[in-house]
């Protein structure tokens, strides 16, 4: 058994399935865990001695932070988590990384630049490129993403070349940005979660869309099952988790006519759908990376930027 440490989980919300395996896992393994709220912890910002504080108390000593960032808060949380760092303190994914895999078209170019496979996906300003945006998809049906979305809010499928131009226009009028990405229909509303830790895939599961539904989340009403991956696949997923400089990631990969496609990279993975598909104890294995890398002093630090 490890060394005991003192680590710290940034959640909202510790009743979420994926924040209470990991104090259960935690503690099991004889470590010290607290869940706090990022949104509760304030920073003396100082180049000799930075602090962080949460309701009134100084946090000193903490080994290691897992970050359970939501979307909603990135830009505090990875304030937070970046003030941890000026301390000395090991996070499981850095905060430049959160926010390198949250932006959607920032991420996409990463990966795109690094040579992994992609579905074809276009951005664009002006509502007089919109026909030839649509044309570099392949047309529709396609798939129109806001960046901001997330769990797949905002993803939206467009059928027709009508309802393809009608959807942009209103994501322009709104003043938001989004990506334009060509429908891969032979996945039949399938895709391939990837869980990564380190260096590895330690678990995978199919995600398939319920009926009537292209988005095989599983918090939109997808089934998730145990699948095998190829070599390939397992390539590809630690490669772009990598890419991101992220430590633990779930990679999301469609089975396409041309060979498997990187959908996302997501920083916050849950556990509960892949944990109950797989029967596997993930959250312990976050933990066996950390034990073996926090007690280093070596944050993971694959290319800043």
């Amino acid at each position: 058994m490890a060394e005991p440490m003192n680590i710290l989980i940034l959640s909202r919300n510790s009743r979420l399935y994926s924040t209470r395996r990991l104090v259960e896992a935690g503690r099991e393994r004889g470590h010290q865990v607290r869940v706090i709220d990022p949104l509760r912890c304030y920073m003396d910002i100082s180049p000799h001695r930075p602090e962080i504080h949460y309701k009134g108390e100084n946090l000193e000593a903490i080994d290691a932070v897992i970050p359970r960032i939501g979307a909603s808060i990135t830009f505090y949380g990875t304030a937070v988590l970046r003030q941890f760092e000026m301390m000395g303190t090991f996070p499981v994914n850095e905060s430049v990384a959160i926010t390198r895999a949250r932006d959607k078209l920032r991420s996409t170019q990463l990966l795109a630049r690094k040579g992994i496979g992609l579905p074809r996906t276009t951005f664009g300003y002006s509502p007089d490129d919109t026909d030839d945006l649509i044309d570099l998809v392949g047309g529709a049906p396609m798939v129109i993403k806001l960046l901001e979305g997330t769990q797949g809010k905002g993803v939206v499928l467009a059928e027709t070349r009508q309802a393809a131009e009608s959807l942009i226009d209103a994501f322009r009028g709104l003043n938001v940005h989004f990506l334009a990405q060509e429908y891969i229909r032979e996945a039949g509303g399938a895709d391939i979660r990837c869980f990564v830790v380190g260096e590895r895939v330690v678990a995978s599961m199919r995600r398939q869309a319920k009926e009537g539904e292209f988005r095989s989340n599983i918090h939109r009403g997808g089934q998730a099952s145990v699948v095998r991956i190829t070599p390939e696949e397992r390539t590809m997923a630690v490669r772009a988790a990598r890419i991101m400089g992220l430590n633990v990631a779930g990679v999301d990969i469609i089975r396409s006519a041309h060979g498997p496609l990187v959908l996302e990279v997501n920083s916050s993975p849950g556990l509960e759908g892949i944990e109950k598909s797989t029967g596997k104890d993930i959250a312990g294995t976050i933990y066996q990376f950390m034990e073996k890398h926090a007690r280093l002093g070596k944050t993971r630090t694959r290319g800043r930027g």
